[in-house]
């Protein structure tokens, strides 16, 4: 029998090759996940609902497909996870707020739906702040959620628990979502990647209160998983009419076949970015493994003025038409942050947030010209380490929302573009450092085969959990 410890990083298609060769189960590797989840969660508190049962019964239902020579694909018998952003039957979705009742759901969401349906075992559900409106790990509800790297600093948000929870090896695979950075920060933050797909590549619903923002996809240890997870959450779902028409693609078609003769251009600043320079500096050398790997790199400085002001209105926007549906008496229950984004958003004109949505729209003409001329653009994931829980701003003295310290990652929300992010080092504090890449839309494989390309690279690093 394997240790646990092995059994917990295995990726999801070492799993599937154990069982296919009988040399593992389905039922011990998710029983031995669950015993690491029952030692690791009390320090980590990355989830809000663990379903031991319903994973057995999957993991049982899934041995017996192996056994048989009949599995429903190669996630058949692989344990996964949830964001509590995303519905899962049965199981209630609190969001990580106290004015969420305790109801379960009475559906999947396609997610859930398209995992379930390819014999994936799912073990539970992960913590997000809030509605997922910030980019830290704590809400009012399930408290704060910690980083495996070092227990006093924050795995990022908002799929706080789904990354806490791939780096401290408890699960391969774990649906995220991703309205602003929501996948890349905490994947970045937590040491392991994480790709926010092509606006409607992953069907959503119900649909996210922050519009054309919000992208659903995977975060994993391995970027060759993380393209199996797309597979299949990229399968169609009616209930969504931004769904991008399916096209049946396997995203580890051509993933091993390099960047080689690829223009890629690289900008560790966006022209407007403070980046710490130790973050700066493993940046720079992942960029320059790029160009070892044969591709021609070319820096580019400023890309676009910053949209931070368009992301805050639209950002604003949407907090105040998700609180509008809950009894003001109540918002004191509720994270202040977020109430003081939703009164904002509550002051801003009709004019002003269409204006903001053009802003949007001419920031996706920009990257689109960008890519006339590069395949790829190359950026720092995020511009400093993993903050202290309980800490919002990484420098009150010159930021007023989390926005500021996470430059990097809202504006290919706007443009919708394919953009992942790929651990390149860790701080001298021994914090994760991540490179983002980012392709034209709709590009989606472009990004995983480069992502995987660099990743070859790189050593295994895991946290000290």
């Amino acid at each position: 029998m394997q240790p646990d410890d092995d059994i917990a990083y295995l990726s999801a298609e070492a799993l599937g090759e154990q069982y296919r060769r009988k040399s593992l189960s389905p039922v011990a590797a998710t029983q031995a996940l669950l015993r690491r989840l029952g030692a690791l969660e009390p320090r980590l508190n990355a989830f809000t609902i663990v379903d031991r049962d319903g994973a057995m019964a999957a993991a049982r239902a899934a041995e017996r497909r192996w056994q048989e020579g009949a599995p429903l694909g190669p996630l058949d018998g692989v344990p996964v996870t949830i964001k509590d952003l995303v519905l899962m039957r049965g199981f209630p979705t609190r969001r990580g707020s106290r004015l969420v009742a305790a109801a379960p759901d009475a559906e999947d969401a396609p997610a859930t739906a398209r995992l379930r349906e390819a014999g994936a075992v799912i073990i539970g559900k992960t913590t997000s702040p809030e509605f997922g409106w910030k980019a830290l790990g704590d809400s009012p509800l399930t408290g704060i959620t910690r980083n495996p790297w070092n227990l006093d600093r924050t795995p990022g948000g908002s799929s706080a628990g789904a990354a806490a929870a791939c780096a401290a090896g408890i699960a391969p695979l774990h649906v995220g979502s991703d309205g602003a950075g929501s996948i890349r920060i905490p994947s970045c933050f937590s040491g392991v990647v994480g790709f926010k797909p092509s606006f409607g590549r992953v069907p959503a619903h119900p649909p996210s209160p922050m519009g054309l923002l919000s992208h659903v996809g995977p975060l994993a240890r391995h970027v060759r998983d993380a393209a199996l997870m797309l597979n299949v959450l990229a399968r169609p779902d009616a209930r969504d009419p931004y769904a991008l028409p399916p096209d049946g693609r396997d995203y580890l078609d051509g993933i091993e076949d390099g960047v080689r003769g690829w223009r890629i251009a690289y900008s560790p600043d966006l022209g407007y970015a403070r980046v710490d320079p130790e973050i700066a500096a493993a940046v720079a050398e992942a960029v320059r493994q790029f160009a070892a790997l044969g591709a021609e790199v070319e820096e580019v400085r400023e890309v676009f003025p910053s949209p931070r002001e368009a992301l805050l209105t639209l950002w604003a926007g949407g907090l105040a038409r998700l609180m509008s549906g809950f009894p003001r008496e109540r918002r004191g229950e509720c994270d202040p942050g977020l109430i003081a984004g939703a009164e904002a958003g509550e002051r801003i004109a009709a004019a002003d947030y269409v204006g903001a949505d053009l802003a949007r729209t001419a920031l996706g003409r920009q990257m689109a010209e960008l890519h006339r001329r590069y395949d790829l653009l190359l950026t720092p994931m995020m511009p400093v380490p993993a903050l202290p829980v309980g800490q919002d701003l990484n420098d009150p003295a010159t930021e007023t929302n989390w926005i500021d310290w996470s430059p990097f990652s809202y504006p290919f929300n706007m443009t919708r573009q394919p953009a992942a992010t790929v651990p390149c080092g860790l701080t001298a504090a021994g914090l994760p450092i991540g490179v983002q890449i980012v392709g034209p839309l709709y590009a989606d494989a472009l990004v995983l085969r480069a992502a995987r390309a660099f990743e070859a690279t790189q050593p295994t690093r895991r946290p000290p959990i």
